[in-house]
């Protein structure tokens, strides 16, 4: 690494974020998994050089960059080395099979892929005429960042430059949302700041110099998720510490071992699949661990349940959970700090700011009380990758003002808050009325006997759409269907009672812990015959 003084302000830029970084504070620990710290001159020279054999290889600006690995130093590595050469890191779902790979590896149009050993023989089967190099982690890797300059580029970065991640495709294929890389951070990498004023990279620097005890932020979830990136993000441009979970699979105990060796002060769920393991495991074993460093619990990507809620005020007594609100679309749109005192409502209320609205069908904004569509405005992606159909469905302008709609509904209430009832494309229609099945989940998983939950819409000749529940009980607990419809019943209007439920084995989800809606709904009309 050859540090630098440029002569003018340093754009806004993740790799400029990270260089800037290094040169102020060489030595403070900036990722550190369960083997090794590395500190943000190690991370910024691992980054440089891989950003040059990048370009040795022939990879242009702008060019398309697949990262498909689990968590290991090398994504890190990855998601600055291709910043660094103005390059583009493509989140690659390692879980895909055959055909989910070759529909994402052709519509990113990734010239280059860096892999883990373990995938490499799926992505040679794809038929992928973009693909011109793939550099393989392990030996040929740490060669050749060996053998890679540690000068770093001079190659006009700006915060123009662009950064694409690929939604989960929880409801339909995946698609490649596209940011400027200053909008990103001022959208999705700044609440580690609170959402402070951000002028400069040398801001950034100074403040971060100021802080003699940083944070350490845990991002427990795989890199392949934006939420993941994000954190580590959030982390690095406040100057904080990032701990990095590297096993090949989620393990709660794993994870408690990390918080305690770290000394993490903010641990990161992303929903109920991660909370209520990692509460369980406290609770099963309380003095483990020593956890004294954990002053909070945050939650994004998915919300967590009440009943989860509960589990982890138990486990982890005083701490705060933060919540947070957004997509890979709007970035941190709203935020709450939840002490257990909000009477548990179904549905989480955020504050936000100016640049959140709740727009009705026209387009204008609606009064306190009334359901809508969340729009955010201010630092908003450009659109979706080669999809100018559903960019121009996303994202609107109104007034001359551009808003992204994620496609969550959402309320405004008195008090200026917006609570967020849950994806419109998994609404239930039944008949006339709307469902939002997170709601429903949140009620199934406030009782002691449920451990997970699922709600979907499913065919009925009369209403449309009938509420239908796919419950996974706790071992050993006996709930029945009427049990389970008297307990929501009790809390929630009689149309959004489950008019069917189905005990299962396991919750369907995704790699990143959502819910899969559409295996779901496939399950659950298999079950009604």
């Amino acid at each position: 690494m050859t540090p630098t003084t440029p002569s003018s302000p340093r754009p806004i830029n993740l790799a400029d974020v990270l260089e800037a970084m290094a040169d102020a504070l060489p030595d403070r620990a900036a990722i550190v998994t369960m083997e090794r710290t590395w500190t943000f001159a190690e991370v910024d020279d691992r980054a440089t050089r891989l950003a040059n054999h990048l370009v040795s290889l022939g990879v242009q600006p702008g060019e398309h960059v697949a990262v498909h690995a689990t968590n290991r130093i090398e994504w890190i590595d990855a998601l600055y080395g291709c910043l660094k050469a103005r390059a583009v890191p493509i989140n690659i779902n390692y879980k895909y099979l055959h055909d989910e790979l070759a529909y994402l590896y052709d519509n990113a149009d990734c010239v280059a892929a860096i892999i883990a050993p373990e995938f490499v023989d799926a992505v040679e089967a794809l038929d992928t005429p973009t693909l011109r190099e793939m550099v393989v982690l392990g030996e040929e890797y740490d060669a050749a960042l060996a053998a890679a300059s540690a000068e770093r580029l001079d190659n006009g970065r700006s915060g123009d430059d662009h950064y694409v991640l690929y939604t989960g495709g929880t409801t339909g294929s995946p698609k490649g949302v596209v940011w400027r890389i200053e909008d990103l951070i001022r959208a999705a990498l700044n609440a580690g700041r609170y959402g402070a004023p951000l002028d400069s990279v040398e801001q950034l620097v100074e403040e971060a110099v100021a802080v003699e005890t940083p944070m350490v932020l845990l991002a427990c979830g795989p890199m392949m998720h934006g939420g993941s990136q994000w954190i580590v993000g959030n982390g690095h441009v406040a100057g904080h510490t990032v701990a990095l979970y590297t096993e090949p699979s989620f393990s709660a105990t794993g994870i408690l071992d990390l918080v305690e060796k770290a000394r993490v002060v903010s641990l990161t769920f992303l929903g109920d699949a991660m909370g209520r393991p990692v509460a369980e495991a406290i609770l099963a074993e309380p003095d483990r661990w020593d956890l004294s460093s954990l002053a909070a619990v945050s939650n994004g990507a998915a919300p967590l349940s009440d009943g989860v809620r509960e589990e982890i005020r138990r486990a982890l007594p005083g701490r705060f959970i933060l919540d947070s609100y957004g997509s890979s679309e709007s970035g941190a749109a709203g935020s709450r700090i939840d002490d257990g005192t909000d009477g548990g409502a179904a549905a989480p209320r955020f504050t936000v700011n100016d640049q959140v609205e709740v727009f009705d069908p026209e387009m204008k904004p609606c009064p306190p009380g009334v359901d809508g569509l969340l729009g955010r405005t201010g630092p908003v992606p450009l659109g979706y990758y080669k999809d100018p159909v559903k960019t121009a469905a996303t994202f609107k302008e109104v007034d001359g003002v551009r808003w992204v709609l994620p496609g969550d509904f959402a309320r405004r209430e008195e008090d200026g808050s917006v609570t967020v009832l849950g994806r419109g494309s998994v609404c239930i229609n039944t008949g006339g009325e709307k469902v939002h099945p997170e709601e429903v989940e949140a009620v199934l998983l406030r009782h002691d006997d449920v451990f997970d939950a699922v709600v979907v819409g499913t065919p009925h000749e009369r209403w449309g759409q009938q509420v239908t529940a796919l419950v996974q009980r706790r071992d050993g607990a006996s709930i029945t269907e009427e049990d389970v419809r008297e307990h929501c019943r009790s809390l929630i209007a009689n149309y959004k009672v489950p008019k069917s439920v189905f005990f299962i084995e396991e919750v369907p989800r995704t790699p990143v812990s959502k819910v899969d809606y559409p295996a779901s709904a496939e399950l659950a009309t298999q079950l009604l015959g």
